[in-house]
């Protein structure tokens, strides 16, 4: 029987006409890899809102493992992110002009939680293929944050395999920001499938591991 993998990415946000993650996970819509099948969704650039639609579908698809993918201009390689932190702090509008600020993510929740990837495998399977990655401490505090948390919180406890990846511009958003690091839709592409089989496959990362954090 198939495993089931639920990719997601983000509508465009803060007047750009494409996301990258978008992009790049839409391209992956149907994949069948070596016992594993890859759905996708959209997701809202909008507090409250993307946490539904992301539980919606988890709900739906009892996945295997989920990868959520955001945008992060300015970032320069893949970065899997270590862990999200419950709160809501919006250094600009989202797409519905909300700008949350200092509000938890969820009431009563947990400061944190792990992402329950195998971060640090992925990493260096990333590197291993020539693509630049890395594990980062922080997913910031905007909607990727948000979705972050939310997914995490959902899957507690759960035997579900999740986390967050972000990838930097396109080329031709670059363009517009002058200076600003971008990587081929192409790569990206292959960075998440290799990011989703070694998630499919390896066990937890040493001294790695899920769960809240106090």
């Amino acid at each position: 029987m198939n495993k089931t993998v639920l990719l997601t990415g983000f509508e465009p946000f803060n007047k750009e006409t494409v996301n990258p993650a978008w992009e790049a996970v839409r391209s992956l819509a149907g994949v069948e890899g070596d016992g594993y099948r890859v759905e996708v969704r959209q997701l809202p650039c909008v507090f409250g809102a993307a946490g539904d639609v992301l539980r919606a579908a988890i709900d739906a698809l009892r996945p295997d493992v989920v990868i959520a993918v955001g945008q992060a201009g300015g970032r320069v390689d893949l970065s899997v992110e270590r862990i999200a932190i419950n709160i809501d702090d919006a250094p600009i509008p989202d797409n519905a002009q909300c700008r949350l600020i200092d509000q938890p993510v969820v009431d009563g929740g947990p400061a944190a939680y792990f992402s329950t990837l195998p971060i640090k495998a992925i990493v260096a399977a990333l590197r291993e293929g020539g693509l630049p990655a890395s594990v980062s401490q922080t997913a910031g505090t905007f909607v990727c944050n948000h979705v972050f948390y939310s997914l995490m919180h959902q899957t507690a406890g759960m035997d579900m395999r999740a986390g967050f990846i972000h990838i930097p511009y396109l080329p031709q958003q670059a363009a517009a920001h002058p200076g600003a690091p971008s990587m081929a839709l192409a790569e990206v592409v292959r960075g998440l499938t290799i990011a989703l089989e070694v998630a499919l496959a390896a066990g937890l990362d040493v001294c790695e591991g899920g769960g809240a954090v106090a």
